[in-house]
């Protein structure tokens, strides 16, 4: 039985362009042939209906050889990528793979029954952590907008994390917050995750985030700031054969808020 990873690149092998390409009859790739792989996938991408909206400008539509090489290179598994672009960069091989996304790999990987199944959860488990917080930068950025369907695909609807977001951002909505994303002014980035339980139907894991954000008040100069590492755990259940988020504790959860209601 397989990781998800090596399974993907199982796949990109198997691609008819990469068949037909020098690619496919060359065993290792090397530097040379990383650029050749780049090149095929670049082309394809531009060409994806999935890439043709602001999808586009989400993810690009090219992947370095530098980045190809270091996946291929790399022996993958649920604790070893921290960083969201490689989330990105998987999406962008999987559009290029014929899906829609990495999700839907991942479900049709599932449906033929061609992976580990302890090692799928973990790995589809710790994704799901890692794009609800890139879903979750998002969400700052439509404010004063409150879009709480964007977690759809995150967070189970009738779930307590789901409330409290719902309760903390109405406020700052209210109050007309607008994310300042000019200059990266505002970012963030998860420096560790860890799965800390395992059950049948819930894993806990447990993360280190910096979340730097800079709102200001629409049409005015008062501004406010998130700036804070703090440790964060997200609880993970699975519910009718689907793996969402449940909960999450966040100490500095509604600090923004408080500090808005202080300010006189």
């Amino acid at each position: 039985m397989k990781s998800i990873y090596n399974l993907i690149k199982e796949e990109i092998r198997k691609q008819p362009n990469i068949q037909e390409s020098i690619l496919g009859k060359a065993n290792p790739w090397k530097r040379s042939h990383y650029i050749i792989l780049s090149e095929i996938i670049k082309e394809e991408l531009s060409k994806k209906e999935e890439l043709q909206n602001e999808r586009k400008f989400e993810l690009g539509t090219s992947i370095s050889h530098i980045t190809l090489q270091r996946f291929f290179e790399s022996d993958y598994d649920y604790k070893t990528h921290n960083d969201l672009r490689f989330l990105k960069t998987l999406d962008k091989i999987c559009i290029f793979l014929g899906f829609k996304d990495l999700s839907a790999f991942v479900m049709n990987v599932k449906d033929k029954n061609l992976y580990n199944k302890s090692a799928f959860e973990k790995e589809f488990t710790t994704d799901l952590v890692y794009k609800y917080c890139q879903t979750n930068f998002e969400f700052f950025k439509v404010f004063p907008e409150l879009k709480l369907e964007i977690f759809n695909d995150l967070i189970f609807p009738e779930a307590p994390f789901r409330e409290r977001i719902r309760n903390y951002s109405s406020q700052l909505c209210e109050r007309k917050l607008k994310l300042v994303v000019n200059n990266n002014r505002s970012n963030f980035e998860i420096f560790d995750l860890d799965i800390i339980s395992e059950e049948a139907e819930k894993i806990v894991v447990k993360t280190q985030e910096f979340w730097n954000l800079v709102f200001v008040v629409e049409n005015s100069e008062e501004e406010y700031v998130v700036n804070e590492l703090n440790t964060q755990i997200y609880f993970i259940k699975k519910k009718n054969n689907e793996w969402k988020i449940w909960d999450n504790y966040n100490p500095n959860s509604g600090l923004l808020n408080i500090e808005i209601e202080k300010k006189p």
